[in-house]
């Protein structure tokens, strides 16, 4: 039996998620009345790790305005690539280094403003059995607490670094060029070497980084490689699905959670991309470490831009707020704009952003 009721009745489900099943029993499942289907499009290039998130907002905005998406996921350096050099039509970006946009779009001329919406940080994670197979010491320190998460994730031991520099030990690596969550990990040695005053930490590390191949769906971790630095939110979906799985939190100095420490951040890491490949963009690009943030802007050449506008009022309102908060990364509610994008904003987003402090 299906009954047509109104949005604050679905007490147990994302607020104002018009998109989504209200399950109240086993036997009853109520469901909002969507638009019809219409002939305007929306195109958004986007950071693979804000799928979980994006899901559930990509319904609402389509059952709400019966606006039809183009959702392309992916790397996100090589999503800005296709957006600008492969003359991709492109609407939206979000990327999963917010800094994409402020070092590559933006003095390109391809973007006006960075919105920062959400947040998150790096961490290590390996399988129990696997590290039990290589015979390696204790990852987790024991007196941080047992793994359960999301209320109790151990720290790494002190020692991890020495751990992940065993002989035979893989690291799990990827095409910095491409993606952020690949080149966090170049930047998270070289912030590690400087924290624990060891000249050599960083060229020892990389030593162990493998890019693996083959067929992704084969899960690797514990087969292909020993460990991986991943977003937390990723890491606990995985832990989720898989009793294997674990994770540990690294120092703050390290993790690239912190904002206070963006400058120390900077100050000690960065990577050196190739540039977007247009005769409007830099050849090389310095991008320097910074926390974990996730932003996203409208193309100032969008085809679509009223669509895209109305679609983040839907993510930076209580719609895309409660998808972060249920999927991860971690909203930033009001989300993060510079002072010197401001008036570069539509009307209708100012009021859903703050500016950012130094």
């Amino acid at each position: 039996m299906t009954l047509r009721i109104s949005l604050p009745a679905c007490a147990s489900v994302i607020a104002g998620l018009l998109g989504a099943l209200c399950l109240l029993s086993p036997a009853l499942a109520q469901t909002p009345s969507c638009v019809p289907p219409s002939s305007q499009k929306l195109t958004i290039y986007r950071a693979g790790s804000l799928s979980a998130a994006f899901k559930p907002v990509l319904a609402a905005f389509t059952c709400q305005t019966g606006i039809q998406v183009n959702d392309v996921t992916g790397a996100s350096v090589d999503k800005a690539r296709q957006c600008t050099a492969g003359g991709q039509a492109c609407d939206l970006y979000a990327s999963a280094d917010y800094s994409n946009i402020d070092l590559f779009l933006k003095p390109a001329g391809y973007a006006d403003y960075t919105i920062v919406f959400a947040e998150g940080r790096m961490v290590l994670a390996y399988t129990a059995s696997g590290v039990a197979q290589k015979n390696l010491p204790p990852i987790a320190d024991p007196s941080s607490g047992t793994f359960n998460p999301p209320t109790s994730i151990p720290k790494a031991s002190a020692d991890w670094y020495k751990i992940l520099t065993t002989p035979g030990v893989a690291i799990a690596g990827g095409v910095p060029f491409l993606d952020p969550g690949a080149y966090r990990s170049f930047l998270i040695f070289q912030l590690a070497q400087q924290y624990y005053k060891s000249p050599m930490l960083y060229d020892d590390l990389m030593q162990h980084m493998v890019i693996p191949g083959g067929d992704r769906s084969v899960p690797a971790l514990g087969k292909l490689y020993d460990f991986q630095f991943t977003y937390e939110h990723n890491a606990r979906a995985m832990a989720r699905k898989d009793p294997d799985f674990r994770y540990v939190d690294l120092p703050d100095e390290i993790n690239l959670s912190d904002p206070a420490r963006n400058a120390a951040y900077a100050k000690n890491s960065v990577v050196v991309l190739p540039g977007l490949g247009t005769p409007r963009s830099a050849q090389s690009i310095p991008v320097p470490g910074t926390r974990v943030a996730w932003g996203i802007t409208v193309l100032k050449d969008a085809p679509n831009r009223e669509n895209a506008i109305k679609f983040l009022e839907m993510l930076l309102g209580p719609v895309g707020t409660s998808a972060l908060k249920a999927n991860g990364p971690d909203p930033i509610s009001p989300a993060l704009v510079k002072a010197a994008d401001l008036s570069k904003l539509p009307l209708s987003l100012r009021p859903l952003v703050k500016v950012a402090g130094n």
